[in-house]
């Protein structure tokens, strides 16, 4: 049965892989076998995450710099990992963040911007990979995607609409590739101790382990590498039966109720 977690011999591509969920991610991968692509615009983060993670692992970890927003820049970067390892068996898209607004004050350009990094860009990835993630005979797609998009959260509305839209797009790219034997499946991660969210709740004051203590049933926030192993597995032949599904790595419902209980 352990079999099914090994990755020996395939090649991942994780965007967003230089901090974070998405570091989380590829150290995991790469610790189960698999060589690694990393993509992001930040080339010094992953230079950094490449060389922890090779070390760590003996891998062989390759860097691209790219904007997952630019579809032409998305072709050239596929066609780059594929000429690099010669093939593609893995696809993490991972790139994402939130701005912060309400509706009625959001411009339409920071709308554009979030439904870019978070949608499109899973498109583009995918769009380009499908042909080499086809070729591998087992090639799955994960997409990360937010709590956000099952629940909604008020001021981030264009990054929720758009993680929302990333789970239909996850069923129906499901759909229309399973017969070539790739899985399309979907993580949504809820509140997670990423470093990036803890320096924002310290700069704002906000008291996430205290909040999430009413707010979920494991009555706290989760880490990236508890995001990672959920999405590893996807990943992995021991989730060889499973595609167009999201999975919530949340901590569970919230906990308020009419009456106190044990």
């Amino acid at each position: 049965m352990l079999e099914g977690f090994d990755l020996a011999g395939r090649v991942a591509l994780v965007t967003g892989g230089g901090t974070g969920i998405g570091k989380a991610i590829a150290t995991l991968l790469a610790e189960r076998g698999a060589d690694l692509a990393l993509a992001a615009r930040r080339a010094d983060r992953l230079e950094t995450a490449a060389a922890e993670i090779g070390e760590a692992t003996g891998r062989r970890v390759v860097t691209f710099a790219a904007d997952v927003t630019d579809s032409e820049a998305v072709e050239r970067m596929i066609a780059a990992v594929v000429d690099t390892f010669g093939r593609l068996d893995i696809l993490i898209n991972n790139a994402g963040k939130s701005s912060y607004s309400g509706f009625s004050k959001m411009p339409p350009a920071m709308w554009d911007k979030d439904v870019a990094l978070n949608l499109n860009a899973a498109f583009y990835c995918s769009h380009a990979a499908i042909p080499h993630l086809k070729a591998s005979g087992r090639g799955a797609i994960v997409n990360i995607s937010s709590q956000a998009g099952i629940s909604g959260t008020a001021g981030c509305g264009a990054y929720s609409a758009a993680k929302a839209g990333l789970q239909m797009f996850t069923r129906v790219a499901a759909m229309e590739w399973g017969g070539s034997n790739v899985r399309v499946n979907c993580v949504a991660p809820g509140m997670t101790a990423t470093e990036l969210a803890q320096a924002g709740w310290a700069k704002t004051g906000f008291d996430a382990p205290g909040a999430a203590k009413t707010a979920f049933a494991l009555k706290r926030p989760g880490t990236p590498e508890e995001v990672a192993q959920a999405v590893v597995f996807l990943a992995c032949d021991a989730a060889s039966y499973i595609t167009g599904e999201t999975l919530a790595v949340s901590g569970g419902p919230g906990q308020k109720g009419m009456i106190d209980v044990d």
